[in-house]
């Protein structure tokens, strides 16, 4: 609830700035998860989303989530962080694996590879990714 993302951010972001990307994060990836778990199925060799770790799972859903809406922020920047964190937080194999399916979805994504479309849950349409620009369709 937004009462509780309010609590979270109250104890432990400490500028407004950062409570804007949380904010924008966690709703993003709620709003596009459904998709973004199938990108997830899709570029993850012999996993399914529902056996990986629940740290790798949702530090994978933020990262695809940064790598495919979040312009300002380099691809690189996104699967770094993300590995970062996946060392930090997840298993001794979590940053390789993290690596793996975060580098196939670049890659994907330089490419213009269309299985990186992320179907709207609200709003019933889709928004398309290329490397120069955002449409919906």
């Amino acid at each position: 609830s937004d009462k509780m993302l309010e609590r979270f951010c109250g104890h432990f972001l400490s500028s407004k700035k950062a409570e804007e990307f949380f904010h924008t994060l966690v709703h993003g990836v709620l709003t596009y998860r459904a998709a973004i778990d199938g990108i997830i199925n899709t570029f993850s060799s012999n996993w399914k989303i529902d056996r990986m770790s629940c740290v790798d799972r949702n530090i994978l859903r933020i990262a695809i989530y940064e790598m495919l809406m979040c312009d300002d922020i380099p691809v690189k920047v996104s699967i770094n962080e993300a590995i970062e964190i996946g060392k930090k937080y997840g298993t001794e194999e979590s940053g390789a694996f993290i690596n793996g399916i975060l580098d196939s979805v670049r890659e994907a994504k330089a490419t213009g590879d269309s299985r990186l479309r992320i179907s709207d849950a609200a709003g019933g349409g889709s928004v398309r990714n290329d490397t120069d620009k955002r449409g919906i369709e």
